[in-house]
């Protein structure tokens, strides 16, 4: 926990016939086809991945260096979260001129966890500088990185971003020589690199040669709010929250028994033994996603005081017994902390925005006019991801046209590690660099 709108009915018939052409062209060029990912059920492919055999031969050791980075030297953290001074990320560097890549994680992820490190496999071979940064959701870049604590406000996450990105940068421009500056993500870690692509235009620190976002969503809102409602096909309801809880966490302790060789395709062998069913994999997404969110909320309301869940001006130390607190926060999906934390903490700011503008400012749209402009930044995406409210898939199509490449199935970030994606994904960075 320690560590969350043609008046003539002629004319309007015309444009809809239009538009509907133009969409469907444009899915048509988009989408892939033949496509040989092996799993097509939407929430198999985000909990069991890319099976052993189908993912992409990569390097299993590069040059990874753990680097610590003091954001703000004058901070002083609660004694409860007295580790979170200095942000952790890290670097693998080219003995050679090469360009330079920056890799931003999922929700709750950290620098080094295991997409952003085959991701960082990926581009080492390819021959990039790889810098790996946590997520604003990580607790670790919340205690040490995030200006406010409160994090999911997409500029302000950008600001904070682009801030240890020139720092880590100045670190950086004496010891190696850079041909250009990219960046990447997927899940959030995409939507994050889509703000602060548009933030770069303004600061131009760095003048990214080309962007990438894998899996994005399109509303930061309504992505949780279905992940939140996951937890609803827990078997009894989320009463039964512990008791699912405890059968996962027991039927992974059987397959672990049993496997003389883990490997890559662990969760899938665990999956084929519980034998779960669509509604349990869903739940077992939404636990994941809780267990997550929650410790990015309490490390928020630590970092603040803000009181939402622990009270307000009682200091915790760093032996604090926190079982209470684990309890109230899983029975808090991350919606009930954007409307009774997350929006509060923020309205001071922006008085005259509703509740529902405040929603509309925190999703892609808000810079959908720049990204469509942008003829730099791409994306990847699956037409059946989890994440996605039924047809937000089309924004990415309308928005990036030829730019978009949408996989037929892979669920959500299920097909990171396919061969396929992964050839997809350094091809376009390296195609036409100089």
């Amino acid at each position: 926990m320690t560590n969350a709108n043609l008046p003539q009915r002629l004319s309007a018939g015309l444009c809809t016939l239009l538009l509907v052409f133009f969409a469907a062209f444009a899915s048509a060029t988009a989408t892939v086809e033949n496509y040989g990912y092996p799993i097509q059920d939407r929430f198999v492919a985000t909990v069991v991945g890319t099976p052993e055999g189908y993912e992409a031969e990569l390097p299993k050791d590069i040059p990874m260096k753990k680097r610590w980075l003091n954001v703000f030297p004058e901070r002083h953290l609660p004694d409860l979260i007295w580790y979170g001074q200095e942000m952790i990320y890290s670097e693998a560097l080219q003995d050679r001129p090469a360009p330079l890549i920056f890799l931003i994680a999922g929700t709750g992820a950290a620098y080094n966890g295991g997409k952003n490190t085959n991701m960082a496999r990926a581009f080492y071979k390819a021959g990039f500088h790889v810098v790996s940064l946590s997520s604003p959701t990580f607790p670790n870049f919340v205690t040490s990185a995030s200006t406010t604590g409160v994090v999911g406000h997409a500029q302000r996450d950008a600001e904070d971003l682009y801030r240890v990105m020139e720092m880590i940068w100045k670190r950086l421009e004496d010891k190696i020589e850079v041909t250009s500056f990219n960046l990447t993500g997927y899940s959030l870690g995409a939507f994050n690199s889509a703000y602060v692509s548009h933030l770069d235009e303004q600061r131009k620190s760095f003048n990214f040669r080309k962007v990438l976002l894998i899996n994005p969503p399109v509303s930061l809102y309504n992505s949780i709010s279905l992940l939140d409602r996951m937890t609803q096909n827990i078997p009894g309801g989320e009463d039964n929250f512990n008791q699912f809880f405890n059968k996962l966490v027991q039927a992974f302790s059987k397959i672990y028994k049993e496997e003389d060789d883990i490997g890559g395709d662990f969760l899938y062998q665990a999956y084929k033994a519980m034998n779960l069913q669509d509604e349990e994999l869903a739940a077992l997404i939404g636990v994941s996603f809780r267990m997550s969110s929650s410790s990015l909320v309490f490390t928020s309301d630590v970092m603040t005081d803000f009181g939402y869940v622990k009270p307000r001006g009682l200091a915790l130390d760093r032996y604090a017994d926190l079982t209470v607190y684990n309890q109230v926060m899983r029975r808090l999906g991350f919606t009930d902390y954007y409307h009774d934390f997350f929006y509060p903490f923020y309205k001071a700011d922006y008085p005259d925005m509703s509740r529902d503008e405040f929603i509309s400012a925190i999703s892609l749209t808000g810079i959908a006019d720049y990204l469509r402009s942008s003829e730099k930044i791409t994306v990847m995406h699956n037409e059946n991801d989890i994440i996605l409210e039924p047809g937000e898939i089309d924004f990415f199509n309308e928005v990036f046209g030829e730019r978009a490449t949408i996989y037929p199935y892979g669920g959500h970030c299920g097909n990171i590690n396919y061969k396929d994606n992964v050839a997809h994904m350094v091809a376009t960075f390296t195609e036409g660099a100089q």
